[in-house]
């Protein structure tokens, strides 16, 4: 019995601690559950104190890196980014440095395959077909060189992208003339000419691009807008000169040359051009406002020059210059013998159709001693320009 008491007893506080136990259940699972949050924000904390650590050495690395690889010392701007990228695997900004980097080195298989996985990441970076299309333009491959280098001009930039996309453009053109893609280059410079900028440097520079490209008309337009905004600038005067002579404009040519050697006197060659252009001025017999005395002297000197010319052009054997069918003409120089004896003051008053039968004959003698025995100087020069002024007229 006494032990049946005991048992009811201990039941009776049993029962009476179990609400105690229930009322403090919510501080014991605030506690856990407090305890369970402290936790997470330690370890979200200590997480984001590594991710910054490591944030922080990755952008050292790199700092250091654009520091070197605009110093051109690629070499050590590879190891610091390949460091860089230790810390952040997938930077992109990090690959593409070190793809410079190591085109820098000339290591451009490794470059190139950093570059075309950049490319499928953001096929509309611009410096990422830039590259490539460097180094597609090494490799001789032209096709997909100018592929890229459209890519580039028409690609998103950061930072200036109208400059970005016409220095693009300019790369290109240069490409496509060291390529001899004259047509090609020409395109690529009708549609960057018609949006430049009043820059007399830029002007100048596509002036020449044109010039290489043999698009003088446009060349000679670059070179005038360039000289309105700087007027002073001796080699841009030597260009437009020699743009004007490349199109026979004689006349213009002599202005600007003149001015261009009285800048530079050391400048030979538009020395050496305007003299010829003053030349082509002085004897040609065709010109407008001349009389008919002062003509007909000219074509005398230009007989007398262009028989000199041939006959210097003859073989040591004594063969004759070609003519256009020597089976059925005289060969020229027996053709400028027989003229010879009529061509003089006397004679060409008395038969004014001598000018031009004489100076046919002028012109056809410089074509073929400049085929036949190379490019003439001097006088010659200037009949063989002469001649090309009046050809089919």
């Amino acid at each position: 019995m006494l032990e049946a008491q005991g048992e009811t007893v201990a039941a009776r506080k049993e029962a009476q601690g179990l609400p105690s136990y229930f009322a403090h259940e919510p501080v014991i699972l605030a506690l856990l559950s407090l305890t369970a949050v402290l936790s997470f924000l330690a370890v979200t904390g200590l997480s984001r104190i590594y991710h910054a650590q490591q944030q922080f050495l990755g952008n050292r690395w790199f700092a250091r890196g654009t520091a070197d690889l605009k110093a051109r010392r690629f070499d050590a701007a590879v190891a610091e980014f390949r460091n860089a990228l230790l810390y952040a695997r997938d930077n992109y900004s990090y690959q593409l440095d070190l793809a410079e980097a190591l085109l820098g080195l000339n290591r451009t298989t490794e470059a190139y395959s950093y570059l075309l996985s950049l490319w499928e990441r953001q096929p509309e970076n611009g410096t990422v077909n830039l590259e490539l299309a460097r180094i597609f333009a090494r490799n001789g491959d032209r096709d997909n060189a100018i592929r890229y280098y459209h890519n580039a001009i028409y690609a998103i930039w950061n930072g200036d992208p109208d400059v970005k996309r016409r220095n693009a453009r300019l790369e290109l053109i240069e490409f496509l003339l060291k390529e001899n893609a004259k047509p090609q280059a020409q395109a690529e410079l009708v549609a960057l000419a018609t949006d430049l900028p009043d820059d007399p440097a830029l002007l100048a520079r596509v002036g020449d691009l044109f010039a290489q490209a043999e698009e003088y008309e446009r060349a000679l337009t670059e070179y005038r807008h360039s000289l309105k905004l700087n007027p002073q600038n001796p080699a841009v005067m030597a260009a437009a000169g020699g743009a004007a002579f490349e199109l026979g404009r004689y006349k213009l040519a002599k202005t600007y040359l003149e001015s261009a050697v009285s800048a530079d006197p050391n400048d030979a060659q538009s020395a050496d051009r305007l003299k010829t252009a003053a030349l082509v001025l002085q004897m040609d017999p065709f010109r407008r406002q001349i009389s008919a005395t002062e003509r007909g002297r000219m074509v005398i000197e230009a007989f007398n020059t262009a028989g000199k010319r041939l006959k210097s052009c003859a073989t040591a054997d004594g063969s004759k210059v070609a003519t256009p069918d020597t089976n059925q003409q005289p060969d020229l120089l027996t053709r400028w013998n027989e003229m010879k004896p009529k061509i003089t003051e006397r004679g060409i008053r008395r038969n004014p159709n001598l000018v031009e039968q004489a100076m046919d004959l002028v012109f056809t003698i410089e074509r073929q001693t400049n085929a036949e025995c190379g490019p003439p100087t001097g006088t010659d020069l200037a009949l063989l320009l002469i001649s090309n002024l009046h050809e089919g007229s």
